[in-house]
């Protein structure tokens, strides 16, 4: 089993949600957080910080931790066909500067706000939907329970 540990942003601002639309090379488009892998030695705060300017084009300040989320991907869900553990650790970040744009050379191909609401209407990573959760409910233990996969939810 593979582990991979990522660092995600949750923007919300007056009811809308700063969503990321992710493109892999084979296989459909999913509406997910910015964010992504924490690289060896980095700090998952200054990898969400990071993540933000590279997939989004914008500055981001945290404004707290929101809470950590653990799952593991079987096999037949990865991309890359094996079986791991996404540890993912949530923040609240502010937007302060830059403009939306893809990611360059990445993966992301477009950065939007979206209403709130509309959201659920959306195919998405879970991962949206834990740190929307993590953000309204604002857990002591900073846990949810797991996000069910299907419909329009993916991993």
């Amino acid at each position: 089993m593979r582990f991979r540990l990522a660092a995600y942003a949750v923007c919300v601002e007056n009811g809308w949600v700063l969503l990321a639309r992710h493109v892999p090379p084979m296989g459909e488009s999913t509406w997910t957080l910015p964010g992504g892998r924490v690289e060896h030695g980095e700090d998952p705060f200054d990898a969400v910080i990071r993540e933000v300017a590279e997939e989004t084009g914008c500055v981001a300040v945290v404004d707290r931790l929101l809470g950590i989320d653990s799952r593991i991907i079987p096999a037949a869900e990865a991309r890359a066909g094996v079986e791991h553990q996404n540890v993912g650790v949530f923040y609240r970040v502010r937007i302060t500067g830059g403009r939306l744009r893809p990611e360059l050379n990445g993966e992301i191909a477009e950065t939007v706000w979206t209403k709130a609401a509309d959201v659920a209407g959306l195919r998405r990573s879970s991962l949206v939907d834990v740190g929307l959760t993590l953000a309204e409910a604002l857990p002591a233990t900073g846990h949810v329970a797991p996000i069910p996969v299907g419909g329009l939810i993916r991993h």
